[in-house]
Formats: C-alpha cells, sequence, structure tokens
C-alpha cells in the first residue's frame, strides 16, 4: 500500500508539471486526447454554458458568458498549484518523511500544512524535516514552487496581451463593417466612398489576422472563451465577415482580381476548420443564411454600389460551393460557445458601435461612412 501511494503521489506531481509546461510554454498544439486541462475546460465550460442559457438572451447572459475565460485561468492556475502541494504532502505521507513539531503525531492534515508551507516558501518554522530525503524533497517543492508562481507571473499578461492584438482588428472592423460586422456592409461602405482600391489591402490585413489568431487560439486555446468589449462582436463573427466577403468577392464581382480574396478565404477557413478541431466541434448543417430573395437583394445593392458582377447562375453555384466550405464549421463553434453569427446581407440597418453612446444613438443608411472624400479633395 506504501509503494503504491508513493507511485501515486509521484505521478500526480509529473501529471501537473507535464500539463502545466505544454500549457503555458509549450508553443506547439498537444494532440493527446486524455489531458487535465482539456477535462477542466470540458467539464467547467459545459456547466458554464448550461447556466448561461438560463438566463435570456441579451446582455446579462453576455456578461456571465464573458466571466468564464479569465475566471477559468484562474481556476486552472489555482488547481495545479492545489494538485502539486497534495501531491508532495501525498509523497511525504507515503515515506514517513520525520518532521520535527511540538506535535510528534504526523498525520496527512500534518503534511498537507507543511507542503503548503513550502511551496509557497513561507518558511514558519514549526514544522521541519529531520530525514535527509525529507530535506531534499522540501528543497524541490520549494524550487518547484518558486519558478511555478513566476511562470504563473509571466503567464498571465502574455495571455491579456494576445486578447489585447485580437481585439483592436476587431475594432478596426467596425467603421468598415458595420456592428455586427457583415460582408454586404463592407463592400458596399467601400463602393460608395470610391475606394474600391482598398479592398485588397483589408483583405491582405486580415490574412494576417486569420494567421495570428490561428497561432494564438492554439497555443493559447482558453482564448476562444474571451469575449469582445460589444456583444455585437467577437472574434467568430469577425472571422466570419471575412469569409464572407472573401466569398462573395470571388464569386460575384467579376472586375476585381480575385487572388487577394482567394489568400484570405484560405487562411481564414484554415484558422476555423482547426480551431473546430481544437475545441472538439464537428461541422454541423446550419440553415440557409443567404436565401435566393437575399442574394438577389444583395445582387442589386452591390451593382448600385459600382461593382460589374458575374452572370447569376453560375455566381449562385460558386458562391454556395465555397460557403460550404467554411459556414458548417463556424456554426457549430457558434453553437458551441454561444456567439451570434453575422448575416451575410443583414435584415435591418443599425447604428455602429463608434455611432451610438449611453445618450444618443443614430440609425445610419447602408454604406454610410462617417468621412467620405468628394472629387475636389475636399471631404463631407
Amino acid at each position: 500500500m506504501q509503494l503504491i501511494l508513493t507511485v501515486a503521489s509521484i505521478a500526480l506531481i509529473i501529471l501537473v508539471l507535464v500539463d502545466s509546461f505544454e500549457t503555458t510554454v509549450l508553443p506547439r498544439r498537444v494532440t493527446r486526447r486524455y489531458r487535465f486541462v482539456r477535462l477542466f475546460y470540458v467539464t467547467t465550460w459545459r456547466l458554464w454554458r448550461g447556466l448561461a442559457l438560463r438566463i435570456p438572451r441579451g446582455k446579462w447572459r453576455e456578461t456571465f458568458l464573458s466571466l468564464f475565460g479569465p475566471l477559468s485561468i484562474l481556476a486552472l492556475l489555482a488547481s495545479w498549484v492545489i494538485g502539486l502541494i497534495i501531491g508532495f504532502a501525498l509523497l511525504h505521507w507515503s515515506l514517513g518523511t520525520a518532521l520535527h513539531a511540538t506535535n510528534p503525531e504526523s498525520s496527512l492534515a500534518s503534511y498537507l500544512y507543511w507542503s503548503g508551507g513550502t511551496f509557497f516558501t513561507l518558511g514558519y518554522g514549526d514544522l521541519t524535516p529531520v530525514s535527509h530525503l525529507g530535506r531534499i524533497l522540501a528543497v524541490a517543492e520549494a524550487g518547484i514552487g518558486f519558478g511555478f508562481l513566476a511562470l504563473i507571473i509571466g503567464y498571465v499578461p502574455v495571455i491579456f496581451q494576445t486578447y489585447s492584438r485580437r481585439e483592436i482588428m476587431i475594432a478596426l472592423l467596425d467603421a468598415r463593417a458595420g456592428s455586427p460586422p457583415s460582408a454586404a456592409a463592407l463592400l458596399v461602405r467601400a463602393g460608395r466612398a470610391g475606394n474600391l482600391a482598398a479592398i485588397d489591402p483589408f483583405l491582405a490585413e486580415w490574412e494576417r489576422w486569420s494567421a495570428e489568431l490561428l497561432e494564438s487560439h492554439l497555443s493559447f486555446p482558453m482564448l476562444s472563451f474571451y469575449r469582445s468589449q460589444h456583444d455585437n462582436q467577437s472574434w467568430l463573427a469577425s472571422l466570419t465577415a471575412v469569409l464572407d466577403t472573401c466569398a462573395v468577392a470571388i464569386a460575384l464581382l467579376k472586375d476585381r482580381n480575385p487572388f487577394q480574396a482567394q489568400l484570405t478565404f484560405a487562411m481564414s477557413r484554415h484558422t476555423a476548420v482547426d480551431l473546430a478541431l481544437v475545441l472538439k466541434t464537428p461541422p454541423e448543417a446550419t440553415e440557409d443564411r443567404l436565401p435566393a430573395e437575399r442574394l438577389e437583394h444583395l445582387r442589386e445593392i452591390l451593382n448600385s454600389a459600382g461593382f460589374t458582377l458575374h452572370e447569376p447562375t453560375l455566381a449562385r453555384e460558386k458562391l454556395a460551393e465555397l460557403r460550404a466550405m467554411y459556414e458548417p464549421f463556424i456554426y457549430a463553434l457558434s453553437r458551441r460557445l454561444l456567439f451570434t453569427l453575422p448575416a451575410i446581407l443583414a435584415d435591418e440597418v443599425t447604428a455602429d458601435n463608434w455611432q451610438r453612446s449611453a445618450w444618443l444613438t443614430r440609425a445610419p443608411q447602408l454604406g454610410e461612412l462617417p468621412i467620405v472624400a468628394t472629387g475636389d479633395g475636399h471631404f463631407e
């Protein structure tokens, strides 16, 4: 029994150290099926998501969901610390490490207290090891605890810096594509502003953003649960709007070179598929986000914005083919994470976030920009 407890305690310590290393230090995605961190997030998110669904859809639900990401990080770090403290306490208990104490009885509670004090390097001195092995283990635990706390101090800022970089581009999408963003608003605004040449550089920026999103969320999957500052924005909504824009540009727009749209589409689709794989979210069938009458309306407003369009039948088939490549994945992610997917063409025009305040909200027209350059070099 003593040998089994010793082996089990050592295994627990190694398990926690390996799991924390893979999560915080190792940049490569870990494909092993059974991991503590995966079990932790599957269990806690299932509970949190179930509670969120009991809250009526709206601001309170979004606020509740936004708490999960930061709280899960703190709970995960705390579980690692508790696991190490318990592991070392069980190891000392199984080995019967002799302690110099006022109470000569060495119970499990005493070892837990001593292990916690050693891990956090408190050093009260009321319990001290007597044997050489006990002292070696105490020094090892103190070193691991010191290094582990330093790792936590360095790890949390990295998470928030990565989150901040992600959100900057999402905020920039507001005036370009609306709130929530849509492919129709993005293209129409560019067309009506007479700035069609800016579409390709914009898509190039979002190709890089998609690549950064893929890299950061593969290294730190918990960032997927972090919500944006505004309830009508999210990383998934932005990724969807970019995919929709690329699909519409490739399938419908005749006077545009589709090369950059194809590159951005490939990178964004890669991101959606890999993140669905990391979050163990298989693709699901989705309802038609752009029925025939909405597609015809989209063609009308794009034509009025100055775009030349492909023949309707071939364009419709090509657009359906492109959408089938990514929509099942983003739909599954939206259901899993409780995000709302944006429409390709919104049913109604709403004010952008930059146009809103606690005192005034003004509803714009589709394609309206805050400042539009005129032909004589002035602005209106």
